[in-house]
């Protein structure tokens, strides 16, 4: 790996977005590898856009995507792969649920050829403890449900951490417009049998509704929809 693509989906979080890129900008990666920052603002309503161009305009190299239309996480992420350059792709929140500094942690399987796939797991060793019994229920249903159906063993399904070739992540023909976006691509992952996959653990900080949280339970019944129908 000598170029990492890092997409980062942003819609109405002009609060945290600044602080996210100036963290994912700052990394050193190991082995210093090169970064490649793509931020897709998803027609946010708040100033959001603002935020990334006034970082864009303090001669910070990233490349800024507007779409004109909301359409969802999924679909902006459609959207950056196609600009993706790297020989991996990763993708970042645009919020404070995550440290951009762990990216190091997931690419490492890689660097020492352990892995193909990494996914940064959230729930590894039990490292979370502030999150609601309920959000934490739902992703462990979530993710049992996908190792049966795809025929895998991870502990993190829906985690935003996971790391793909590029070349790979692009052959998979994607179309999952919002958050059914996670279990869509960790099938299709699935069936590239040759493939290797291994989880590390990551932090995770949730957040709730009032501060910024967009994921309900509409989606929790999509992604069940999605790890049938694309597990299937």
């Amino acid at each position: 790996m000598k170029k990492l693509s890092i997409i980062i989906p942003v819609y109405n979080e002009e609060k945290t977005i600044h602080q996210v890129l100036e963290v994912v900008y700052n990394i050193v990666l190991h082995e210093n590898i090169e970064k490649e920052i793509i931020v897709v603002n998803d027609a946010s309503k708040d100033t959001s856009l603002s935020e990334i161009e006034r970082f864009k305009t303090a001669g910070f190299d990233i490349q800024i995507i507007d779409k004109p239309i909301n359409e969802g996480k999924g679909a902006a992420i459609h959207t950056g792969i196609q600009f993706a350059t790297g020989d991996y792709t990763i993708i970042q929140d645009a919020d404070l649920e995550l440290n951009p500094e762990e990216i190091n942690l997931v690419i490492k399987p890689v660097l020492l050829g352990e892995a193909d796939v990494v996914y940064g797991s959230r729930f590894l060793y039990g490292k979370v403890k502030t999150q609601g019994l309920l959000s934490r229920w739902a992703n462990w249903f979530l993710t049992k449900l996908s190792n049966v159906v795809f025929g895998i063993k991870i502990t993190d399904m829906e985690t935003c951490y996971k790391l793909v070739p590029t070349d790979v992540f692009k052959s998979l023909h994607l179309v999952e417009k919002r958050f059914g976006f996670e279990p869509e691509i960790t099938a299709k992952l699935a069936k590239v049998k040759k493939l290797r996959w291994k989880e590390v653990p990551i932090t995770y900080i949730p957040r709730n509704t009032d501060q910024g949280k967009k994921i309900g339970w509409k989606d929790g019944f999509r992604a069940v929809h999605c790890i049938l129908k694309y597990g299937l």
